[in-house]
């Protein structure tokens, strides 16, 4: 018995142990951890940060609290909650353009002014650090129907309300970082709280509390799912963009003016075109310098002339004419990224379109690059606020849109212009030594499509090429030349070539080989133009467009006319 009881003591110890051991990996695998999270490191920010919570989810961006005010970057900005903001570096100016007017803030100060006068503000609404611009969130507001709520760390955005779910937390817990006992625990949760429920799972719910702190709940601490209709918020009502529109459908004609004396052919012009059109846009206005210097051909007597013919005048503005007659280059970029400038155009082209009675302007700015995209864009938008109070029609002469040009932003013009432009043509340009098709049907309709994605069909104008180009291969060289619709027949008649249908492009189009070289041509005639218009009629455009006067003939103006209704 005595050797016995040594072994069973020993045993009991085993055992109790044992158990004390496994006890342990028990506690330790289903015990509660209290563990808090580094809520910096859970909110990734360092200093006066905020974490952004857009709707319900954390975003990458950042905003900053200064003085007691909350900041966002402008990219920020522009990228979740208002794009219209824009920034002139050059000027140290933060502007917002509406449909009726622009409100200017400098960098640094607190206040801004519109057209009403001076607005005053307790905050600095904009400052800039580093090669960033932060603006005030509460100036943000004054044009944008959002709300935000600032915590600790992190800040609330909502920019969408619908219904959401929530339930109510039946005893007291833990919101924690990851579904789990042992993840650190970001906040602690009351008894009777409610809470929004994002995402539901058999053990855990992603759920976000009253102060939006998003983490994980045991689903046996909450109870009562329900839904609850959130509020709007309505608080800035942006005015409203008016369009000025024609009864008809747009048929304008360009009129290549380049210089003075080209006004003496109007009269041939408008004896060519026998009624077909009712705009007419003479190209008399080109940037001279990056002060807002424009070279005009602009003449009263002309316009009289256009009227009594029951013509309205859209004078054309460009960025290039002037370049190409006297080889002096423009910065266009110089030009608009300051404000002072864009002022001087904007007040230099509704005052000579009123002075010389025109009807309305015809912006043809063309090679930009995407660096200057956005302040062509703010261009456009402070124009088409002159242009409405004037009651001027704005339009805009667009290349038919790709990936590579998108930042002239037809979106924008398709909300500000009356008017967006098209120049349906330059598949295949003089001097690119790429023979082709100047407007095949596939990219004119492709063209139309995309645009009309993006601005309304009645603004839509298409313009059509009474042109076509003759391309020659001598070798590896290739040359071009252009050959007009009026002089089409001249041309066939002397070559004696005999152009056949080709489906693929919806034109006619005719190869042949003379003097060690190789000829192309796709033609823009009668048949081309029909299988247009035809597209254009499907798709129920504003009208067309025509490059240019003095290239037309009879036929060509006669489907014009029938188009347009005249």
């Amino acid at each position: 018995m005595k050797r016995i009881i040594p072994v069973v003591i020993a045993l009991l110890l085993m055992v109790i142990i044992g158990g004390v051991y496994f006890g342990g990996q028990l506690w330790d695998k289903y015990s509660y951890s209290s563990e808090e999270a580094d809520l910096d490191e859970y909110y990734n920010v360092t200093g006066n940060q905020l974490a952004i919570i857009l709707q319900d989810e954390m975003v990458e961006e950042k905003a900053v609290q200064k003085d007691g005010n909350v900041y966002f970057d402008l990219d920020t900005v522009k990228q979740y909650l208002n794009e219209g903001f824009y920034a002139d570096y050059n000027e140290r100016k933060l502007l917002y353009t509406t449909a009726v007017d622009t409100a200017v803030a400098a960098f640094d100060q607190t206040g801004y002014s519109d057209g009403n006068g001076d607005v005053p503000t307790s905050y600095v609404v904009c400052y800039p650090d580093g090669d960033k611009l932060y603006v005030a969130a509460e100036y943000v507001r004054k044009f944008t129907n959002y709300e935000y709520f600032c915590y600790d760390r992190h800040l609330q955005v909502y920019t969408q309300w619908g219904v959401k779910e929530i339930m109510t937390v039946s005893k007291d817990t833990q919101v924690r970082t990851l579904g789990g006992v042992k993840s650190p625990v970001v906040r602690q949760l009351k008894r009777d709280e409610i809470v929004e429920i994002l995402d539901q799972m058999d053990k855990w719910s992603l759920v976000k509390t009253s102060d939006s702190v998003i983490g994980y709940v045991e689903n046996k601490r909450l109870t009562g799912l329900s839904t609850e209709i959130e509020t709007p918020v309505t608080d800035y009502e942006a005015p409203e963009y008016t369009s000025i529109g024609m009864e008809k459908k747009v048929s304008l004609g360009f009129h290549s003016v380049g210089a003075a004396a080209g006004n003496a052919s109007l009269d041939e012009m408008l004896a060519e075109s026998d009624g077909a059109i009712n705009v007419i846009a003479p190209t008399w206005f080109s940037l001279s310098d990056e002060e807002g210097g424009f070279i005009s051909y602009g003449d009263a007597s002309y316009v009289k002339k256009a009227h009594d013919k029951g013509l309205q005048v859209w004078g054309v503005w460009d960025n290039f004419n002037y370049t190409a007659s006297t080889g002096t280059p423009v910065d266009l970029l110089q030009a608009l990224s300051r404000t002072s400038v864009r002022n001087r155009l904007v007040e230099e082209i509704v005052n000579t379109s009123l002075e010389l009675n025109l009807e309305g302007v015809n912006i043809d700015f063309e090679g930009l690059t995407q660096e200057c995209g956005e302040h062509y864009i703010q261009f456009l938008r402070e124009l088409s606020v002159a242009c409405r109070k004037q009651g001027l029609v704005l339009s805009v002469d667009n290349y038919v849109p790709f990936r590579f040009n998108d930042f002239y932003r037809l979106d924008i013009q398709g909300q500000i212009a009356d008017y967006v432009v098209i120049m349906g043509y330059d598949e295949h340009w003089s001097g690119s030594q790429d023979p082709g098709s100047v407007a095949s049907i596939g990219y004119v309709t492709n063209g139309l499509s995309k645009t009309l994605e993006q601005v309304p069909a009645q603004k839509v104008v298409n313009a059509l090429p009474f042109y076509m180009i003759l391309w020659k291969t001598e070798g590896a060289d290739v040359t071009d030349q252009y050959i007009t619709i009026r002089n089409l027949d001249d041309f066939l008649q002397r070559t004696g070539i005999e152009p056949v249908w080709d489906e693929e492009t919806g034109q006619n189009y005719a190869e042949w080989e003379a003097d060690s070289a190789s000829y192309r041509i796709w033609l823009e005639d009668e048949e081309s133009l029909r299988v247009k218009l035809n597209v254009m009629i499907a798709q129920n455009i504003g009208g067309v467009a025509v490059w240019r006067l003095g290239y037309g003939n009879a036929s060509a103006w006669e489907l014009i006319r029938n188009y347009a209704g005249l």
